[in-house]
């Protein structure tokens, strides 16, 4: 047989089964398990999906025992170096990097539908004033399905691509009114005349009654920080938005499951534990104190910002990020903050100790990222949001591939069934 495959047997019956394997360009292949449960009676166990590939996809590649990050096969490194976020964004959604006049045409596109709905932007109201951003985010994106009927025929590939336009285009604009409803100050409406993170920027710190002016290291700053936070593979957000879409729910409402997934802070709240984190330290005399208690294994306190459950190398992108979070600092941040000293002075111990080294504990890009919105201005509570904004290209990308499958279906895991075996009810007085 020409075809790859790999032979299971049941060393209970005897029973063989012969399962393809499917080729990938790069990276390990995978053994279609289709016809196990079938064939064999038996499902797979496979606790937080870590050795099964859910879908086949040509956006996203990691390896990370190389520390390797590819969007649609171009490395990380001159992506950031070299690209912007919109022209990624374009890479995402149609597979190549545009041209001159494509990307201009497709910043065009994304500039006209920044804008709000007027009684959309009433619907911030509605929200406690100290709601968390991202659950204000969450209701929000949500509620897009409610005004943009012209755009959730999942059937549609024209209605599909705008969807995704609005989505990309409108979460500035979302993000920088939750923060305003949260300070009590009126919101900002969309400048046609600004780059993506420098209208985001002006959205959320200008005022009426002054001018703004742009800062042009926090603009490119944000611009990188976005292009890292573009996709990873199959994360938890991801899936949650590609199990959404599976169902055939709306785009709006897939991308809002992907935002309530990432507000987890074990996926994109660790920025913002990092500088708890910090807080928590307090002062850089106490840094010998925590880092014995986070080698004691016994004790439950742990380094947030180092070391990556993917990577077990340095993280790609904290390489290029490393260099602008010290540019920043230089230009934005507050000397006279004890923050950035400790974080600096963990940064060195991690990058120098052996205990850190060994364990490949190096410090991530959530550790950077969160003391570059700190250092531009950002509030804590919007760290996650930021995230959110750069991760929605990642997610529309992921989304429109899941959903022109030729084989899409519902997705429809099983499970491993440990509760009693059948029994009789007892009627309540003989219990």
């Amino acid at each position: 047989m020409s075809e790859h495959t790999v032979t299971i047997t049941d060393n209970k019956t005897g029973k063989q089964i012969e399962l393809p394997v499917k080729q990938s360009t790069i990276g390990p292949q995978a053994v279609d398990i289709g016809r196990f449960f079938r064939e064999m009676g038996y499902f797979t166990f496979d606790p937080g999906f870590l050795s099964t590939a859910s879908c086949q996809s040509a956006l996203t590649y990691l390896d990370g025992a190389k520390g390797e990050l590819l969007y649609r096969g171009y490395p990380i490194e001159q992506l950031a170096e070299h690209s912007s976020f919109l022209e990624v964004a374009h890479l995402m959604l149609y597979g190549e990097l545009p041209g001159k006049n494509q990307l201009e045409s497709f910043n065009n596109i994304i500039v006209r539908h920044s804008m709000l709905n007027e009684s959309l932007k009433r619907l911030f109201g509605g929200f406690y004033h100290d709601a968390h951003p991202m659950a204000t985010m969450v209701g929000v994106v949500g509620s897009l399905s409610a005004f943009y009927h012209d755009s959730t025929d999942i059937h549609n590939s024209d209605h599909r691509k705008i969807a995704g336009h609005r989505l990309i285009a409108k979460m500035p604009t979302i993000a920088a009114a939750s923060y305003k409803h949260s300070i009590g100050e009126p919101q900002v409406y969309p400048d046609n005349s600004l780059s993506y993170t420098g209208n985001l920027l002006n959205m959320m710190f200008s005022v009426p009654c002054e001018p703004y002016q742009i800062d042009p290291v926090a603009e490119k700053a944000l611009d990188l920080i976005f292009i890292l936070h573009v996709d990873h593979e199959q994360n938890a957000s991801t899936s949650t938005v590609r199990l959404a879409g599976s169902s055939l729910a709306n785009p709006f409402a897939c991308i809002s499951s992907g935002i309530t997934a990432l507000w987890g802070p074990a996926h994109g709240g660790a920025n913002e534990a990092v500088l708890n984190m910090l807080n928590e330290i307090g002062d850089v005399n106490n840094i010998p104190k925590f880092l014995a208690r986070a080698k004691d294994k016994n004790d439950a306190f742990r380094l947030i910002g180092f070391g990556h459950r993917v990577y077990k190398n340095y993280d790609p992108r904290a390489r290029i990020i490393r260099k602008m979070c010290h540019e920043v600092l230089a230009k934005l941040g507050d000397e006279n903050d004890p923050t950035f000293e400790l974080a600096l002075k963990l940064e060195e111990i991690a990058l120098n100790d052996e205990y850190f080294i060994e364990r490949k504990l190096y410090p991530n890009v959530d550790f950077y990222s969160g003391l570059i919105y700190k250092a531009i201005g950002i509030p804590t509570n919007m760290f996650t949001v930021m995230f959110a904004i750069a991760r929605t290209v990642g997610w529309v990308a992921q989304w429109m591939e899941m959903i022109s499958e030729d084989n899409q279906r519902i997705g429809r895991p099983r499970q491993l069934y440990t509760g009693p075996t059948m029994r009789d009810y007892v009627d309540i007085n003989e219990r």
